[in-house]
């Protein structure tokens, strides 16, 4: 297969089918929606959660003015009431917010966020206000699959505060817009420079030719841009982690070439003869087998991997989310904010399908299951260990896929990070400063400094005790002898210094879901049963 083509086929084939079609734009802001920003604002006796890996610490008073963080102050200790002189005085105008007893933590950072899509029938409006009501911040577009044009308008908008939506850094697919397949290095170049001067923060890569991948990668760092990469099986035969890292690339996205690097005994993964990649039981299915056929943990090329991976600042954000439901279809499927968060139209977009990307329940079953969970041991075994030796590991959703949807999922990848050996508080890190930091963006956001942008969550119960409170539908407790209640959900998200009431967006998304389905007659049903 000459060049041409293999690009051709890696643009149609690993690019999902939803990319390059835009959903409907986000409505301005309305007049209720986001209180500030403020001359002064005070978030008085919180606890402070920090994204640098300190535990917490409290009663503490921030000080905010406009967008930016100005002062921490230090006002007490736990159970001894608060002497008012040693707080920052509350100026002419200003607010105050009495945060005693709550938990404050910056702005999270999604690192694979896409917005929307139109086979999903997720619109922007929808997916915003699912991430803002999980204290999602900041969100890397990996493709900008509604055209950059649409997604550098949304981040100009964001940026203004003229929509409910995160900050938005927008990765472009690599070839998006060229007239036609590149076929050479140079034609990488000039695209990696258009892509430059049309205003990308990044390139998403998919899979290239060796030498269309170096003429990108090193055309992109030559200009100061960030890449990703998902290290597609049609030419992870010749270029995996190893060669994108040495080449330039600045994060990979998911584990797909990573194995690949650790091969000891093979060059390609143990497909089946009769496998076929177009087949996405056969894709997912194998997938689920590729851990094992890569070098043990701690073993000589293992260590060797990883630590040349370390020695170039490689970021990883493994989306361990995002594949949950093959190790456990049916508490994907189950999962309690489906009813009442899911569109029907995404609902129907992730049952089994021959040609929904990602709905590959042909026949899943136990086997493929215990499959994917030795997968998932594997898997996690290299992560964990990255982060103990000072790789930089991030927290990425991938939501809109395979029964994930955009917020929840991303709180359940923080769950998964824990799964993996992370304290809570390295998860913290993961959430925030390690994104901010792979986004070239820590020394704005990240964690809660003075100088930074006031980026933050609020929430009243503490998530390193129990992370699920960070769900927009809380976490079950049991007080008293039989009163049962849900505690936690973010109460509030302040993204550049506007706060918004999270509880009050997630019901706006209830009712957005509750009119599709009053319009279409729509109630969810678990698959083969309606």
């Amino acid at each position: 297969m000459n060049k041409c083509c293999t690009l051709y086929f890696v643009l149609l084939l690993f690019i999902p089918s939803w990319i390059f079609a835009q959903v409907d734009t986000s409505p301005d802001r309305g007049p209720n929606e986001g209180d500030g920003p403020y001359s002064q604002l005070i978030i008085r006796g919180v606890t402070l959660i920090n994204g640098n890996g300190a535990p917490p610490r409290g009663p503490i008073d921030v000080v905010i003015e406009g967008n930016r963080i100005t002062n921490i102050a230090v006002v007490g200790y736990p159970g001894v009431p608060i002497d008012d002189s040693r707080r920052p005085q509350l100026r002419e105008g200003g607010r105050e917010l009495d945060a005693e007893g709550m938990y404050l933590l910056p702005g999270f950072v999604d690192m694979h966020g896409h917005i929307g899509g139109s086979a999903q029938g997720a619109d922007a409006e929808y997916v915003f206000k699912l991430w803002m009501g999980h204290g999602i911040t900041t969100i890397r577009d990996p493709s900008c699959g509604n055209g950059l044009d649409w997604v550098l308008e949304h981040k100009e908008r964001s940026a203004n505060n003229e929509i409910v939506a995160p900050r938005i850094l927008a990765y472009t697919s690599f070839g998006q817009g060229h007239d036609g397949p590149i076929s050479t290095p140079e034609e990488a170049r000039a695209w990696v420079r258009t892509n430059a001067d049309r205003g990308a923060d990044g390139i998403k890569f998919f899979g290239a030719p060796p030498e269309i991948m170096s003429a990108a990668l090193d055309e992109n760092r030559k200009l100061g841009l960030r890449s990703a990469c998902h290290h597609a099986q049609m030419d992870v035969g010749r270029w995996n982690v190893l060669n994108s890292a040495r080449a330039g690339l600045t994060s990979m996205e998911h584990w797909y070439g990573l194995p690949e690097a650790l091969f000891t005994d093979r060059t390609v993964q143990n497909y089946p003869l009769d496998y076929n990649y177009q087949n996405e039981q056969h894709r997912f299915e194998e997938a689920g087998k590729l851990w094992e056929q890569a070098a043990e943990p701690y073993s000589e090329h293992w260590n060797t991997v990883m630590e040349e991976l370390l020695e170039l600042d490689f970021t990883i954000d493994p989306t361990f989310n995002i594949y949950e439901a093959s190790r456990d279809l049916m508490r994907a499927r189950r999962a309690e904010w489906h009813e009442e968060y899911t569109l029907p139209s995404l609902w129907k977009f992730y049952l089994p399908s021959r040609i929904s990307h990602g709905s590959y329940w042909h026949f899943w079953g136990t086997e493929q299951e215990v499959a994917w969970k030795r997968n998932y041991q594997l898997w996690m075994t290299f992560i964990n260990e990255y982060k103990n030796r000072g790789g930089r590991v991030t927290a990425g959703s991938d939501s809109g896929f395979i029964f994930q949807l955009y917020g929840f999922a991303y709180i359940r990848e923080l769950e998964l990070l824990r799964e993996a050996g992370f304290h809570p508080l390295e998860v913290i890190r993961s959430a925030t400063l390690n994104g901010a930091e792979a986004l070239g963006m820590d020394d704005q956001i990240g964690t809660i400094a003075p100088g930074k942008l006031a980026d933050l969550v609020l929430v009243e119960e503490n998530p390193l005790e129990n992370l699920k409170v960070l769900y927009g539908t809380g976490a079950i407790k049991l007080k008293g002898i039989d009163d049962i209640q849900r505690v936690g959900g973010v109460k509030y998200t302040i993204k550049d210094g506007v706060i918004y009431d999270a509880k009050q967006l997630l019901s706006d998304v209830r009712e957005m879901v509750e009119e599709a389905k009053a319009e279409e007659g729509y109630q969810i049903v678990q698959p083969g049963k309606g």
